[in-house]
């Protein structure tokens, strides 16, 4: 099984005799344009070294001008991202608002229990096995779902004879389930769901659930300090949770009419997609 970068990169430096030699012949290579002979070396020794300034200074340089010669939009904007990290850290403050009642609307079911079998952790998910059958009342869709091999599938049009468990909730109400505005458990104990048979899969499923963040480094040596990106979240959050006290104190204002969400509040949340 081949070594992550990370962890292939200290003998690659070693080899190639020190970060020196390797910076020297980097800023050759980038003289007379030989970007991507460039990055081979400087990245390595990037994920060698991650807190070498003048390093990721150079790689970036290098990173922009291949990004400058790319036709494709996205492959352009990897290269400058990453040129801008190595530069200046990951950017700070809050993801984009991306989500609101029309994107969860035109998400189906089926998409979003194919959503749910990504966030599993296969590691928690080992050994678990269940069968469930899921029908969505109002549409009459229905779908076997099943954890084995700590992998979570679905198959559309289909009912098991034998499930573990059975669940049945309208489409409108499974949207507040879907945007994280409720929980399964907050559905059936509203009479808004019904379920038959073992009750405890709901939380067993919920417990191996990952929640997706997208504070991930594109190239090491980026991520702020953890002490100084805690406080900047915590007076992230007084600001916000100020800003919802105002919306509280007007319910009226931006309503959407679709399980009581306000649509104001609805663009602040993540896909959180929970059971």
């Amino acid at each position: 099984i081949p070594l992550s970068p990370k962890d292939s990169a200290p003998l690659y430096v070693e080899m190639m005799g020190g970060s020196a030699k390797i910076l020297a012949k980097g800023r050759e290579l980038y003289a007379h344009g030989q970007y991507l002979l460039a990055q081979e070396i400087l990245n390595k020794l990037v994920y060698a070294e991650p807190r070498n300034g003048e390093a990721k200074d150079l790689l970036a340089d290098v990173f922009e001008q291949i990004g400058y010669q790319q036709e494709s939009p996205s492959v352009r904007n990897s290269f400058l991202a990453a040129a801008f990290e190595l530069r200046s850290g990951m950017p700070e403050g809050h993801p984009p608002k991306t989500l609101g009642p029309d994107m969860v609307r035109a998400m189906s079911t089926e998409l979003w229990l194919d959503f749910l079998g990504i966030r599993v952790d296969p590691d928690q998910a080992d050994g678990m096995t269940f069968t469930m059958n899921f029908r969505t009342s109002d549409t009459g869709d229905e779908f076997v779902v099943e954890m084995s091999n700590a992998t979570l599938t679905n198959i559309k049009g289909f009912r098991h004879p034998d499930p573990d468990v059975d669940i049945a909730i309208a489409r409108t109400d499974l949207l507040c389930v879907m945007m994280g505005t409720a929980t399964m458990k907050e559905m059936v104990d509203a009479g808004k769901a019904t379920v038959k048979g073992d009750v405890t899969v709901i939380e067993k499923l919920l417990g191996v659930m990952v929640r997706f963040t997208p504070d991930f480094e594109m190239v090491p040596g980026t991520k702020a300090d953890p002490l100084a990106a805690s406080l900047a979240l915590s007076d992230g959050f007084e600001s916000h949770n100020s800003e919802m006290d105002q919306l509280d104190a007007d319910p009226h204002s931006g309503s959407t009419g679709a399980c009581g969400i306000w649509s104001h509040a609805l663009s602040e949340l993540y896909p959180i997609l929970l059971l």
